[in-house]
């Protein structure tokens, strides 16, 4: 009697323990994980390294390269030539905007390829053109059939398709990069998920005029994109190693130097940047300061700045630019993918064509864009991802698409409304501790 007794108290204490595993784990999936819990953190010696590499002009065949240093294609000298506004680290103008393109899959090549156009070369022989990207991607012409029966014949027409797509993107300030870094997948997806269950409560209600709930970008490896206009990186470490390779075309411990267009292969297969150097400057970015809220000193400034951001929910801004994710204050984005501009008259297909080749569900759509962190937006002028909004108020005027119902409800508000809005767009500033050694590029 006492064994079964025995028996039966183990069975219970382990269905128990079974029930709170289940439990656990389902609250776990739809928990938004660990927070941010402590600020990015560097030696002082990496940090002060890794600014020096950050600044550095490099050269071909530079004494700090272990390979053939600059190039051979490249589209500035030095970081800091791109990121410089509001100090070391920030956004760039619209004069250091790079041309990037998109390849769209053919039955020929299936696969979708991007890169950029180099403005520079270390070689005459190696220089880049749009030209020269057309002539290796022709526009595919079309083509009239007839099918059906002899009975009943029909044609189809099929439209000659450009595979080659162009655009210009500008470069974005890095300050609280490694904020950013930390904010956990979970963490984006659970705001996403509460994103989507509001508005099903919304739409039970009778509201239907609701933003949309954007996409993330999932990696082919199942991570989730962080950094990028295209969310196309997960970790600010890949991002990094990306920029040297293609911007600077340094080697890194990550990925190759970026060879010239047509061309099978770089010139030197070196390491330009070593494991240590590549470290120092991971760790100098990692750690570079987020940016604040400040608010104006006189009691106008402040009125207004208070009012801009009441506003700034009110019309529906704060969905996408979230204010706090993953236990970062102040970052105001949910790094998930929106159409940003107005479907073609054919649907949302690729500059109004439709592929030769189905694209993968996963690949952003020429249109979609990621939400960017609007922390240090004050000092980060032009706005958007090429840089084509010279101002916040008309940043905010061009968001069409998914983001559509918010730009109507910020142009129904009063002159001095909108004002406000800006006011509060304002008070987020970069954290201009750093100042750039030797004056401004």
């Amino acid at each position: 009697m006492h064994v079964l007794t025995s028996l039966a108290r183990q069975r219970q204490w382990f269905s128990g323990a079974l029930i709170l595993v289940v439990v656990g784990g389902v609250l776990w999936h739809f928990s938004p994980g660990i927070p941010v819990l402590w600020e990015p953190s560097a030696s002082a010696a990496d940090r002060e390294a890794g600014q020096m590499l950050f600044e550095h002009a490099w050269l071909p065949n530079d004494p700090l390269a272990g390979g053939d240093g600059l190039g051979p294609v490249f589209n500035a000298t030095s970081c800091v030539a791109c990121h410089f506004q509001g100090g070391v680290g920030g956004g760039g103008t619209r004069q250091q905007n790079v041309v990037t393109y998109e390849i769209q899959p053919t039955p020929g090549d299936p696969q979708i390829r991007s890169g950029t156009i180099h403005a520079c070369a270390t070689e005459p022989s190696f220089q880049e053109s749009q030209s020269l990207l057309r002539g290796l991607h022709p526009i595919l012409k079309g083509e009239t059939r007839t099918l059906g029966t002899p009975e009943c014949p029909y044609t189809i027409v099929i439209p000659d398709f450009d595979p080659v797509a162009t655009g210009n993107l500008n470069p974005t300030a890095l300050f609280g990069a490694g904020w950013v870094d930390r904010i956990s997948s979970k963490a984006i997806r659970a705001n996403r998920r509460t994103r989507m269950l509001a508005a099903a409560f919304k739409e039970v209600g009778g509201e239907f005029n609701i933003i949309p709930a954007g996409r993330p970008r999932l990696l082919p490896d199942g991570r989730v994109g962080k950094f990028g206009w295209k969310a196309q990186f997960a970790t600010l470490e890949e991002f990094i190693a990306s920029a040297c390779a293609n911007e600077l075309g340094l080697s890194n411990p990550l990925m190759n130097q970026a060879a010239p267009l047509g061309q099978g292969g770089a010139p030197n297969g070196a390491t330009d940047l070593d494991r240590k150097q590549f470290a120092q400057l991971v760790a100098f970015l990692d750690t570079l300061e987020r940016p604040s809220e400040r608010v104006p000193e006189d009691a106008g400034g402040q009125t207004r700045a208070t009012r801009g951001k009441q506003l700034f929910h009110e019309v529906g801004c704060a969905v996408c630019h979230t204010p706090d994710l993953g236990g970062v204050q102040g970052v105001y984005s949910d790094f998930l993918l929106y159409s940003l501009e107005n479907p073609t008259p054919q649907g949302n297909s690729y500059q109004g064509q439709e592929p030769r080749v189905p694209v993968p569900d996963g690949q952003p759509k020429p249109e979609e864009w990621k939400t960017p962190p609007l922390w240090g937006v004050a000092d980060s002028a032009p706005y958007f991802h090429d840089g084509g909004s010279p101002t916040l108020q008309t940043a905010i005027l061009r968001h069409r698409g998914d983001a559509s119902a918010v730009t109507a409800a910020f142009t129904k508000l009063s002159a001095q409304d909108q004002e406000a809005v800006i006011a509060f767009l304002q008070t987020l500033k970069a954290p201009g501790s750093l100042l750039i050694r030797g004056g401004q590029p």
